[in-house]
C-alpha cells in the first residue's frame, strides 16, 4: 500500500481516537459526543419557530388536546417531564411527527388520520421522544464532525503538489465511503434504537406496545420507496417490524 495512504489512514484513526465517548446505559453502548444536547436547544428553538411561522397550525381543539395528552404521558414515562413541553398540530397530509431538543413536539394531521387510536399515536410520539432521550441528534452531528475532521487531516497528510490528485480522490472516495459505511448505517441503528426505547416508554405510559407493529405494518403497506437498504437512512420495513416483534415478545408483551 502507498505510504501516503497509510499515513492518511493513520490520521483518520488518530482523529477518531481523539473523539469523546460517553456510555449510554439506556442503549447499552458508548456514544461519540463531540457536542451535547444543550448546544442543540437553540437550534431546536429556531426550527420550532420556523415551523410555526411556515406551517399551517390546526386549531382543532380535539386534535390538539389529544396530542398534548398522549405526548405528555410519553415524555413523563421517558423521565423528561421536568421541563415544559410545547405541542402543535400542523395541517399537513404527510403522516409525520417530530420532537425537537428543548421540548417541542409537532404532529401532522396526516399522522392523526393514519393513527386513529391513542395507542397508535403514542407509537410515533414515543419514537420521536426516544431520539431525544438517546441523544441521537448530538451523536449524529458528532459523527459527521469526526468524519469531516478525519478526511481533512488525511488530505493534509497527502499535501503537496504531487499528492494533490490523491488528496482529491481521497476526499471524494472518503466522503462516499463514510456516508455509506458509517453515517447511513449509524442512522439506521438510531431508528431501531428509537423503536425499542419508544415501546418501552409506551408500556410505561400505559399504552399497548404491540401497536408499534400494527402501525409500521400499515406504513409498510403505504411505502413507495424503491431505494436499496444500503442507501437508506432508515431500516427496511421488514427489518423494523421483525426487530419490534422480537423485542416486544422478549419483554413479555406478546405474542403478536
Amino acid at each position: 500500500m502507498n505510504r501516503n495512504l497509510l499515513t492518511a489512514g493513520a490520521a483518520i484513526a488518530l482523529a477518531a481516537g481523539l473523539s469523546a465517548c460517553s456510555y449510554n446505559e439506556n442503549l447499552g453502548r458508548s456514544q461519540l459526543l463531540l457536542v451535547n444536547d444543550a448546544s442543540l436547544v437553540t437550534a431546536g428553538q429556531q426550527a420550532w419557530q420556523e415551523s410555526l411561522a411556515k406551517g399551517r397550525i390546526s386549531r382543532d381543539p380535539v386534535a390538539n388536546e389529544r396530542v398534548r395528552r398522549v405526548g405528555q404521558r410519553i415524555v413523563n414515562a421517558a423521565g423528561m417531564g421536568n421541563q415544559p413541553w410545547e405541542y402543535a398540530v400542523f395541517e399537513n397530509a404527510t403522516p409525520n411527527a417530530f420532537a425537537l431538543p428543548g421540548g417541542k413536539i409537532g404532529v401532522n394531521t396526516g399522522l392523526l388520520a393514519l393513527a386513529p387510536t391513542d395507542d397508535l399515536l403514542a407509537v410515533v410520539i414515543a419514537h420521536e421522544v426516544a431520539h431525544n432521550a438517546a441523544h441521537h441528534a448530538a451523536e449524529r452531528m458528532s459523527q459527521q464532525t469526526a468524519t469531516q475532521l478525519g478526511l481533512g487531516v488525511a488530505q493534509s497528510a497527502l499535501g503537496g503538489a504531487a499528492g494533490a490528485d490523491r488528496a482529491r480522490q481521497l476526499a471524494s472516495l472518503g466522503s462516499v465511503g463514510a456516508q455509506v459505511g458509517v453515517l447511513l448505517p449509524f442512522s439506521r441503528q438510531h431508528e431501531l434504537e428509537a423503536d425499542r426505547l419508544g415501546v418501552d416508554y409506551m408500556h410505561a405510559a400505559g399504552y399497548d406496545p404491540r401497536a408499534a407493529v400494527a402501525l409500521w405494518e400499515t406504513m409498510a403497506a403505504r411505502s413507495q420507496t424503491g431505494r436499496p437498504s444500503i442507501l437508506s437512512t432508515h431500516p427496511s420495513d421488514a427489518q423494523r417490524i421483525a426487530a419490534l416483534r422480537q423485542y416486544i415478545v422478549s419483554r413479555g408483551w406478546g405474542p403478536i
